[in-house]
């Protein structure tokens, strides 16, 4: 009898702790959350200020850890191998601080932690085994596609802009649901094919470092709309998307063994920019 008594003792306890602790829960979640009353003052702020949102702001704003990335250096034996049919045959044409790879009809260039790859030969489109007339958005990304599931690991389609008869596709690395911004292939895509890839990316070393308080996405937006003004010199704006992506605050090297704590940054997009505006998380400073 007494053991009965003790046994529901404790099970009051615990469901007492859980309700508790669900409680401590939903005040965290709700401390680190835009309210409605604070999205619609944020968008009245963006209204006066000529700045249009066709999207839903991001609403949550935890705290956040660095994500440890490594410098921009690769093999270059597999990045030659990447998109030579004969990496063998191609020898180096730069000097101590680049390398050159020049095919019959093509060019592969690494600086700088930056690879760059033009030919006058575009490929891509034979693959489809279909004829095709026109480059378009969805023919553009399927081709790229097929290059980044082949020769890449974990990296997304991130954004597309068509300019002038082509296509420029950016895929991002993603790591743990959240997009690497500084890890990125680009495709210029044209009526024949992929006449360019540029290319930057570092190891992805892990989480490292304490978490840290970020700035809340209205915030963000305001500091927006207050350096836009500038920008587009009082030219309507259209916001199309905002999210969160990691990269490092300061200029990476390309130099073997380096090691940077890349940070969240609010990304923008508006229409006819084919850039995101990058907004620093922990300092609410904006980039241009």
């Amino acid at each position: 009898m007494e053991w009965d008594k003790a046994k529901n003792i404790v099970l009051i306890f615990f469901i007492l702790l859980n309700i508790g602790l669900g409680v401590l829960l939903l005040i965290e979640h709700n401390r680190f959350t835009m309210s409605d009353e604070q999205e619609r003052t944020i968008r009245a702020v963006l209204g006066q200020n000529n700045i249009s949102m066709y999207t839903s702001p991001m609403r949550h704003f935890s705290p956040m850890r660095p994500l440890n990335v490594s410098g921009f250096y690769y093999d270059v034996d597999q990045i030659k191998g990447i998109f030579f049919a004969e990496p063998s045959e191609v020898v180096n044409e730069g000097d101590s601080s680049r390398y050159i790879f020049t095919g019959e009809d093509s060019q592969l260039i690494i600086s700088n932690g930056f690879i760059s790859f033009d030919t006058s030969q575009p490929y891509g489109l034979r693959d489809l085994g279909r004829n095709i007339t026109a480059i378009s958005i969805p023919i553009a990304q399927e081709i790229t596609r097929q290059f980044v599931d082949a020769n890449l690991e974990d990296f997304v389609f991130d954004s597309v802009f068509y300019e002038d008869g082509q296509v420029r596709i950016v895929f991002r690395q993603i790591y743990r649901g959240q997009i690497v911004h500084s890890n990125f292939v680009e495709f210029f895509v044209t009526e024949y094919g992929i006449r360019q890839v540029d290319m930057q990316f570092g190891e992805i070393l892990g989480h490292g470092g304490a978490s840290f308080m970020i700035f809340s996405p209205d915030e963000a937006l305001l500091t927006f709309a207050q350096r836009a003004s500038g920008f587009f010199h009082g030219q309507p704006v259209v916001i199309i998307h905002m999210d969160l992506a990691y990269m490092p605050e300061y200029m990476v090297s390309d130099q073997e063994g380096t090691i940077y704590p890349a940070t969240p940054f609010y990304r923008i997009f508006v229409v006819g920019n084919d850039r995101p505006f990058l907004i620093n998380a922990r300092t609410n400073y904006m980039l241009f």
